[in-house]
């Protein structure tokens, strides 16, 4: 049988990973896509904005089609959570025409790509491509990330990660691994600063790869699949700084928790009541979708139950104190 090409996108947290895929779902040209998430939290979010696009799998339920890995950083649980899906995934093979993983902003490329060489893999799936998603605003101004503080709480969140990468570390380790970037945000630079970008960025690539400039996640799908590269088996002409390393510390004490309410909220009023909250506890960040009024993301489904739904990530929080809080 087959193997199931998979295109693995890397990219730090706010690159337009999840916006370039869902842009890709939308215009599949007829692929049958399965994608995977890792979100970290309990309540996945990227998950949610994915399934939204509602063409992910035609004349199926669209939501069995994304899978969101949700127990922290994927290149740290890859045994635990990543081999138990992939398995599930193979099992309908038949089914699926390509499959794309969409990693947290701190993952390490080559521990997941080495999953691929394990034999419960090996036979039905292949790495087709490594796309690292680059935010051309952030590297203008000097960074590699537009929302550092948001990376940072990232990074403390997920106490599954087990590297202490410095920033600078793992964007050359995604710059290494890469078959194709994805230089996103050019429409927010002048021309100069661009080519300037995308000039010094080639220079820390592979001569073979190539830069991308993307605006709104428009790219066609022909330019993200199809690599055919068999990443798993030339992983030795990609060095990273991680190759050599083993065990590293990570702190047990950050959490997640959630909090689910079947009601409306006044904007205002909650906003104070968050800021209040995070003055109480050690919360690092908040995410989620609220039910209100005046403001909306996207509207909401017929078969959706209208509620707020709130992640939050910190340390040593309690659902239980929250949501007392937050109720009352």
């Amino acid at each position: 049988m087959h193997k199931i090409p998979v295109t693995v996108i890397t990219g730090f947290l706010g690159s337009g990973k999840t916006t370039a895929i869902r842009h890709l779902l939308q215009n599949n040209q007829g692929r049958r896509i399965a994608v995977l998430v890792n979100e970290f939290g309990e309540i996945g979010i990227d998950g949610e904005l994915l399934r939204d696009c509602q063409v992910c799998d035609e004349g199926e339920n669209p939501s069995s089609n994304i899978v969101e890995l949700t127990n922290g950083c994927l290149c740290c649980t890859v045994q635990e959570e990543f081999l138990p899906t992939m398995q599930e995934l193979l099992k309908r093979r038949e089914q699926i025409d390509c499959i794309l993983i969409e990693t947290s902003g701190l993952a390490l490329p080559k521990p997941l790509i080495q999953a691929f060489r394990w034999p419960e893999i090996r036979t039905g799936a292949t790495v087709d491509g490594v796309v690292a998603v680059v935010d051309c605003e952030a590297v203008a101004s000097g960074s590699f990330v537009g929302d550092i503080d948001a990376l940072m709480a990232q990074r403390q969140a997920d106490s599954s990660l087990d590297h202490e990468t410095p920033i600078e570390e793992l964007f050359e380790d995604q710059l290494a691994c890469a078959d194709m970037v994805l230089l996103t945000k050019v429409d927010r630079v002048d021309t100069p600063t661009h080519k300037k970008v995308q000039s010094w960025l080639q220079q820390e690539l592979r001569s073979s790869v190539k830069i991308v400039p993307c605006k709104g996640g428009e790219i066609h799908p022909d330019v993200l699949l199809g690599f055919n590269a068999a990443v798993e088996d030339n992983l030795e002409s990609r060095p990273s700084h991680h190759d050599a390393e083993e065990e590293h510390e990570h702190d047990d004490g950050i959490n997640s928790t959630y909090f689910i309410a079947d009601r409306e909220f006044d904007p205002e009023t909650l906003v104070k009541k968050l800021q209040s909250l995070i003055q109480k506890e050690e919360i690092y960040r908040i995410k989620g979708f609220v039910a209100i009024e005046y403001f909306y993301d996207r509207p909401w489904q017929p078969s959706e139950i209208r509620q707020t739904k709130l992640v939050f990530i910190g340390r040593e929080i309690e659902r239980d104190r929250i949501a007392a809080f937050l109720s009352h």
